[in-house]
């Protein structure tokens, strides 16, 4: 029961019996209801006699629901949503009243399983309105579905649909249930009513239209046996929500907008006609637009997978996704055109969505309590109109084609700033011939065409348009699928423009976008030239997806995930929108995640098949530039493996190990899991050298085996290694005993030895062995990186002090102690930056072109490229003289 004041019920009531013909037959049939409302209460639906017939009882619910909710409606008791919920709610148990009783019918004695409704449309976002048919597809399993003796499934599920069709559907003088609409089943016109689920399964990921995917983001299992109605929409959520963006699925609901506004074209003028669902600015321009953005982005992001409209564009905005006022004024847009929807179908319960005409304009206006329909109509015109702009919108980045005509086509690519326009012009005849296997399909050709203007206008942006030019004819020579790479690109031009930028200065991308296209998916939004977040949440993201508990999918998975931020963090170099510094965290950050969730991935798959070592665990130490939590695009991983517990133990599994060897087998499966590249490609080279005794060493030992050795037997340069180890897998409390040991031999705990010498003889070794490969090898270089660290850990040994796995931190400790110059902190950053860009931009660390020396510029902070060699210069005399000692 719901109170409200006396007088908005008795208004309602009163403007029901005046105007809406079906509204005073109810309240006829319905006195109690009536004079609840007349005495400001609106009464929950009446109890019915359970002996009533499935079909009549029903009829009357839905009789008293309709008159319940009008009023609620109409004197403002209920909102939008409480609306369209008690509709909802309604037809979602009569749906699985009218199942349950059409197998009951055939088979008394059976569970009513096996049989589901899946709701679409309105009903399956909770939105129906007051006269809506509803669209449900009906699916069966052929092995748990009740049947007769010698009754063949296909069978017995057809006659099951056309009974709950019929209980629903039937009308007699206590009115109906609701319309049923079955035609948005797969192919409607040759299949049967009710579908096997596995063949409607097979039917959505391999031959469903666009429009399916649509109308799937708001399908939800609503009636019957709702257990297979959401396996079905389990295994079909990667046909709805895909990773890989298909803007050509975008254009194909802009261009089914487009046939609507035709196909009615009379009711597009707001006015009396005016299609409120249909017309220009109206309902279905609200839902498409929220939905664009939801195939867009959903794939990636799972809170924006909501089926009601004002949900998707509250959650859109708060993504940032769209405009925060554009989707308040979307949300109060759809309130107002379905609160007035719902009073043009009050009149006489007609599934109708037209302003009427004549005298029924008023009669709709008056039931919505104002003057007449020439107040009604300018009360919608500012609504239409806004909603109509912004969908609009959606179509604002579309531009001229690039002409055929030799003439107008050579001045379009002169005024981009080509130099060859001879070869430019051929170039791009052959892309429109399709010469590359990628572009032999028209629909690629045509998808080509409708971006390369963009393209075109983007290579007039960098310095050697020419040179861009070569780079991307040969990614279209090496792409296996271009229309939807064109599509994306198409729709979003500033990402054109960075593509171009990627493929003409980091050699590295490029190569990984040739491999994987879908990579620029992930750089379609603001928030891809963020800084990282802690590896905490990355660790959850890499958790997540499609993978479910199969270890080859989450093997696959991450290495996607990873694939797109590494692919992220070096578009920001090249964009000039993060300093490499920061980069370098955020590589790290994506390794530690990558780390944690396979390694674990990797224990539970070996655990299933030999147990686990009782009271022990597999701990991970990262050293090097790992360690240390700075990496580059091209780093390895330097990983040690250790166990804790006892190395004579034995595992409790089916198949038995002994802990040594149990671990050893382990650690080999780890370091396949981070490197071995799978169908998604490859992941990150692992180097377990820096192990104790090496590579002539076991590749795990105990934390004691460890612990001896470097308190007894390890040689200074693994001690100098030491000081940047860092535990990152393993539970708190071993990553706590690791570190205490580490810590205890960097402060002494450990052999005698001349540091100063040996760092000094194997620097030269290293020299001998592993010279710069270039005039620009900042790692390799005198003065450069590795002078540096040496630097840093010869002092950080011999004065048993400053110890930190970050180098920059480290430094910091040294200098406050007076232990090292200030210039070697502004020097660490320096090279950092220089090392992680130039992996980037020049990879074989020869001479940058002059087209990539004003990136480099930008990411090193300076003004010029004369400035980024007298930098570097600079700062390596000034290394150089700390590591030798002046």
């Amino acid at each position: 029961m719901i109170a409200t004041p006396p007088t908005a019920l008795i208004d309602a009531v009163t403007r029901a019996r005046a105007y809406s013909p079906f509204l005073a037959m109810l309240l006829d049939r319905e006195p109690g209801i009536e004079a609840a409302a007349r005495e400001g209460r609106l009464p929950d639906p009446p109890l019915l006699d359970p002996d009533l017939p499935t079909g009549v009882a029903l009829r009357r619910e839905r009789r008293a629901l309709a008159l319940t909710v009008a009023l609620g409606d109409l004197s403002g008791a209920y909102d939008l949503t409480a609306v369209t919920r008690r509709l909802t709610d309604f037809a979602d148990a009569a749906l699985d009243r009218a199942i349950r009783a059409a197998i009951l019918e055939r088979t008394p004695d059976a569970e009513p399983v096996g049989f589901a409704a899946i709701a679409l449309g309105k009903q399956g976002s909770r939105e129906l309105n007051y006269s809506s048919d509803i669209d449900p597809i009906l699916i069966f399993d052929p092995l748990t579905l009740p049947r007769r003796p010698r009754e063949e499934p296909e069978d017995a599920a057809v006659r099951i649909g056309k009974r709950v069709v019929e209980l629903l559907q039937a009308r007699d003088g206590e009115g109906y249930v609701l319309r049923v609409d079955l035609r948005l089943r797969p192919s409607p016109e040759a299949t049967p009513i009710a579908i096997p689920v596995e063949g409607a399964i097979a039917y959505y990921e391999s031959q469903a239209l666009t429009w399916e995917r649509a109308a799937f983001i708001k399908a939800r299992a609503a009636a019957g046996d709702m257990a297979l109605g959401q396996r079905f929409l389990d295994a079909i959520r990667p046909f709805v929500w895909r990773r890989a963006l298909d803007f050509g699925a975008v254009g194909e609901i802009r261009d089914l907008t487009r046939r609507i506004r035709d196909h009615h074209a009379q009711g597009q003028a707001l006015g009396p006609g005016y299609d409120l669902k249909r017309g220009r600015g109206g309902i279905r321009e609200i839902e498409f637009f929220a939905q664009i953005h939801q195939l867009i982005h959903g794939g990636r992001d799972p809170a924006l997978r909501v089926p009601a409209t004002r949900d998707a564009l509250t959650r859109l905005a708060e993504a940032g996704r769209i405009d925060a006022g554009d989707a308040a004024a979307l949300c109060a847009a759809y309130e107002t055109l379905r609160t007035i929807e719902h009073r043009v179908q009050m009149i006489d319960d007609r599934q109708t969505h037209q302003l009427p005409k004549g005298d029924g304009l008023d009669r709709v206006a008056h039931l919505h309590g104002m003057a007449d329909g020439a107040a009604l109509v300018a009360m919608l015109a500012p609504v239409t109109e806004q909603v109509g702009r912004l969908y609009d919108a959606l179509d604002a980045d579309e531009r001229s084609r690039l002409p055929h005509d030799p003439v107008l086509l050579h001045a379009r690519l002169e005024a981009a700033g080509l130099r060859d326009i001879e070869a430019a012009a051929r170039r791009i005849a052959a892309w429109r011939g399709g010469d590359y296997p990628a572009l032999r399909s028209a629909a690629a050709r045509e998808a080509l065409d409708a971006v390369l203007p963009t393209l075109v206008e983007a290579l007039g942006e960098v310095p050697d348009p020419d040179a861009a030019l070569l780079k991307l004819d040969s990614l279209f020579e090496r792409i296996t699928s271009a229309i939807n790479i064109f599509r994306l690109l198409e729709a979003r031009p500033a990402l054109a423009h960075l593509t171009v930028a990627i493929l003409s200065h980091a050699a590295p991308l490029a190569a990984e976008l040739a491999r994987r296209p879908a990579l620029l998916d992930g750089l379609i939004d603001a928030s891809a030239f963020e800084p990282l977040p802690a590896v905490r949440f990355l660790d959850r993201a890499m958790r997540g997806g499609e993978a479910g508990q199969d270890y080859q999918d989450r093997l696959d998975h991450v290495r996607r995930v990873v694939g797109e931020l590494r692919f992220a963090l070096g578009a920001q170099i090249v964009a000039g929108r993060a300093d490499p510094l920061e980069v370098a965290g955020g590589y790290a950050r994506v390794a530690e995640a990558a780390i944690g969730v396979l390694a674990q991935a990797t224990v539970e798959e070996f655990t299933a098949a030999h147990g686990r070592v009782p009271d022990s665990e597999l701990i991970i130490l990262a050293l090097g530039r790992m360690g240390g939590a700075a990496l580059t695009h091209a780093s390895d991983l330097d990983l040690v493996y250790l166990f804790t517990g006892d190395f004579a133990a034995e595992s409790d599994g089916p198949k038995p190990l002994g802990a040594t060897l149990y671990y050893n087998r382990l650690a080999q499966r780890v370091t396949a899991a981070l490197s071995v590249p799978t169908q998604a490609g490859p992941l990150y080279p692992v180097d377990t050298r820096l192990r104790p005794s090496g590579t002539q060493g076991p590749l795990v030992v105990s934390i004691e085996s460890f612990a001896r050795y470097q308190r007894e037997d390890a040689w200074t340069w693994e001690h100098m290694a030491l000081t940047r180890a860092r535990p990152v897998f393993g539970s708190e409390g071993a990553r706590a005993s690791v570190a205490a040991i580490i810590a205890e031999v960097l402060n002494g705990a450990r052999p005698p030895r001349d540091i100063a010498t040996e760092a000094g003889e194997m620097r030269a070794e290293m020299a001998r062995h592993k010279p710069p490969q270039g005039p620009l090898d900042v790692k390799l270089l005198p003065g450069g990186l590795v002078d540096l660290e040496f630097a840093v850990h010869r002092t950080q040994l011999i004065a048993r002090t400053g110890f930190d796995p970050d180098l920059g931190r480290a430094i910091a400790l040294l200098v406050e102690r007076g232990l090292m110059p200030a210039g070697m902190a502004p020097a660490h950053d320096v090279l950092t930056r220089a090392l992680v860009a130039f992996r980037l931009l020049i990879p074989d660390g020869q001479e940058p072109a002059p087209a990539t020396r004003p990136l480099i510029a930008r990411a090193m902070g300076v003004a010029d490229w004369d400035a980024v060699v007298e930098t570097l210069e600079a700062t390596r005399q000034e290394v150089t003289r700390v590591w030798q000692g002046e």
